[in-house]
C-alpha cells in the first residue's frame, strides 16, 4: 500500500550533519526537477528580501524563511519524518512507533512537497518553506512543473496495492492517478457525524491518526475494498464510495464524533 500525504508548513529546524544530496533521495526520476526548484528557490531567496516573501506568501513575521531558504544547499539534512512537524505529523508520532511499524512507514508512506516533489521519510532533507501553491519567476506554479515528472514516476512507486490518498487539493494537483492507478486509490475526506459537515483543521488529526493505525497493525489490504474493512476492523467509522465507472478514485468517508 502506498500512502500520500500532504508536507507541513511548520517544520522543525535543520539538522547538523551533512546537507542534502539530490541524488540519494527517494524516487531518482525526480532528480532533474528537483535541482530545478532548488536552484531558482535559492536564487530569489539569496536576493531582493521583499520579493522573495511576495512570491512565497509569506508574512513579516516569517521573514526568517527567506534566509533560511538561501542556506538550503549548505543547511544539515535530516530524515523527512523527523522535519514535518505540525497537526498530522504530530497525531502520526512517527518516533513512537515500534521498529517494524516504522520498516512499514519508511517502505508505504510518500510526502509530497513543493520543493522536492515527493519524498519518503526516511529521504535526508533540510527544513525550508515553498509551499506546491507557490509561482516561481521562472518555472511558474509549482504545481504545474512536477505533474510531468510525477506522472513519469508516481505509477512505479504505486506498484500494484491500493493507494492511500490523504493529500489536500493544493498537493493533489501536482499529480492525479489515472487509469488503473486511479481505480485501486481512495480518497478520503473526515465528516462530522452528527452534521455530515467536513471537518477541516481536524481533519489532520484524524487521518494522522488513521495512517498510524495502519502502521501499528500491520494492515497490508490488497484494495481499496480490503482497506475499508482493514480501517473499520481498527475502529475507524467509514463510509465508502466504489467509482461509478473504470479507472476513478475510491471515495472514503471517516466519520468522526469528537472534533478535536
Amino acid at each position: 500500500m502506498l500512502v500520500l500525504l500532504p508536507p507541513s508548513e511548520g517544520k522543525a529546524a535543520s539538522g547538523h550533519g551533512a546537507p542534502v544530496r539530490l541524488e540519494s533521495l527517494s524516487l531518482p526520476g525526480l532528480t532533474d526537477a528537483r535541482k530545478a526548484v532548488l536552484a531558482e528557490l535559492v536564487e530569489l531567496c539569496s536576493g531582493d528580501e521583499d520579493k522573495a516573501r511576495e512570491v512565497l506568501g509569506l508574512s513579516e513575521g516569517l521573514r526568517g524563511e527567506v534566509a533560511k531558504n538561501a542556506g538550503l544547499r549548505t543547511a544539515g539534512a535530516r530524515p523527512a519524518g523527523e522535519i514535518y512537524t505540525g497537526v498530522l505529523y504530530d497525531a502520526l508520532d512517527l518516533a513512537s512507533l515500534d521498529a517494524a511499524a516504522q520498516r512499514r512507514a519508511a517502505s508505504s508512506l510518500l510526502i509530497f512537497s513543493g520543493l522536492w516533489g515527493a519524498v519518503r521519510v526516511t529521504d535526508r532533507i533540510p527544513s525550508y518553506r515553498c509551499s506546491m501553491g507557490v509561482k516561481l519567476p521562472g518555472l511558474g506554479t509549482l504545481s504545474a512543473h512536477w505533474r510531468a515528472p510525477m506522472a513519469s514516476v508516481l505509477p512505479e512507486a504505486a506498484g500494484d496495492g491500493p493507494v492511500l490518498d490523504l493529500r489536500s487539493a493544493a498537493y493533489a494537483a501536482a499529480w492525479r492517478p489515472k487509469g488503473e492507478v486511479a481505480g485501486r486509490t481512495a480518497t478520503v475526506r473526515v465528516l462530522h457525524a452528527p452534521t455530515r459537515k467536513v471537518v477541516s483543521h481536524f481533519n489532520k488529526a484524524t487521518k494522522g491518526r488513521i495512517v498510524r493505525s495502519l502502521l501499528a497493525d500491520g494492515a497490508a489490504p490488497k484494495d481499496p475494498a480490503e482497506l475499508v474493512e482493514a480501517l473499520r476492523d481498527l475502529g475507524h467509522a467509514v463510509e465508502a464510495e466504489p467509482p461509478a465507472k473504470a479507472g476513478k478514485p475510491w471515495t472514503l468517508d471517516v466519520l468522526v464524533t469528537d472534533v478535536h
